[in-house]
């Protein structure tokens, strides 16, 4: 009965490899491992076999069961796949049905960031970054704030270093214009500048109270164009421009006298924005800008007899806010998705 197992085994194993059809393969279940299949119909020898014989045969009986089950099951797969080398009969490269509701995208304040960015790129200003993690040289004393004065304040810093115990202390940087800074020095000692125009958009850090208009982390862009004969009126042109270009040609904006230390003269930047759909746009201030104090060019290498600039700095979430009409900066770190689905 072994030998007959075994031819058994073999010959239907060899019929099945050359089933082709579901029909083929159907018939040898039906001929070889169905309730009236060849297999079946050795069963009943089992009471013949001498007794000391019946385990293995026992066993041998079991293994063949089992192996032309698992090739059957096998066979039928590929089958119903379109044949073992006929690959797949699903075109796996055919788009599938995507639900886009549940894709994801970039954050608001990113996509604000970079629409900014590729904004002033097109006005020529390259893209500059610098650390967050910043010095009392860059962040202070080179921006023209001196000693005592109340920027300084650590009621109004995020100091790393205790301000009173050391003379240069760091902190996490209070304005981006410590990327400003660095370019300027960067540019003098490499030799390739002025000119010098670019934008250096980065968090900053205030120990502000949060509220709907502050956080005690937000986003600045902020811009810085060195050359000779640079003027107020190009400052103006720059920033109308940007307004047009960003908000639509009707925007509208308005320079207010203000103060800096680092710049001379100073003015507060206002455009005309409507946070809440249906309202009235009100003037909201978006941000910083004059001429570059002589005193901060002189600081960092850069001849104030020969080059002049102006700078600005914009609040990226202010900005945000105006753009697509948020009424609470709270609302772009809250991460609710029915928010970020929105905008």
């Amino acid at each position: 009965m072994l030998e007959d197992l075994n031819a058994l085994e073999s010959k239907a194993l060899g019929e099945l490899q050359s089933a082709e059809s579901p029909e083929a393969i159907e018939a040898w279940r039906i001929a070889y491992i169905g309730a009236k299949g060849a297999l079946k119909a050795m069963m009943p020898r089992m009471k013949d076999v001498p007794k000391e014989q019946k385990g293995a045969v026992g066993q041998r009986l079991n293994a063949v069961k089992q192996a032309l089950e698992l090739a059957f099951d096998e066979k039928k797969t590929a089958g119903a796949s379109g044949g073992s080398g006929a690959g797949p009969a699903v075109d796996m490269t055919e788009p599938g049905i995507v639900d886009t509701r549940h894709l994801g995208r970039r954050h608001i304040i990113t996509r604000v960031r970079a629409e900014l960015v590729e904004v002033f790129a097109r006005m020529g200003f390259d893209a500059a970054q610098g650390p967050e993690l910043e010095d009392d040289e860059h962040n202070f004393i080179k921006l023209n704030i001196p000693a005592g004065h109340p920027a300084r304040d650590p009621i109004d810093n995020f100091y790393v270093d205790n301000p009173n115990e050391t003379d240069a202390p760091r902190m996490l940087r209070s304005q981006t214009s410590t990327v400003q800074i660095r370019t300027m020095e960067r540019a003098i000692a490499e030799g390739w500048g002025p000119p010098i125009k670019i934008v250096s958009p980065g968090r900053v850090y205030r120990p502000d109270t949060v509220d709907a208009t502050h956080s005690f982390m937000f986003h600045q862009i902020e811009g810085l164009f060195i050359d000779r004969g640079v003027t107020m009126r190009d400052l103006k042109t720059t920033l109308l421009q940007f307004a047009k270009a960003y908000f639509g040609p009707d925007a509208e904006i308005r320079l207010r006298p203000s103060f800096f230390p680092f710049t001379e003269p100073s003015a507060e930047f206002d455009m005309k924005i409507a946070l809440k759909p249906g309202t009235e746009p009100a003037w909201i201030e978006l941000g910083g800008c004059g001429m570059v104090d002589p005193n901060v060019l002189e600081a960092c290498g850069v001849d104030p007899e020969e080059w002049t600039g102006f700078a600005f700095g914009f609040g990226i979430e202010r900005i945000a806010m105006g753009k697509y009409a948020i009424p609470d900066i709270r609302m772009l770190f809250e991460n609710d998705v029915r928010f970020l689905e929105r905008v």
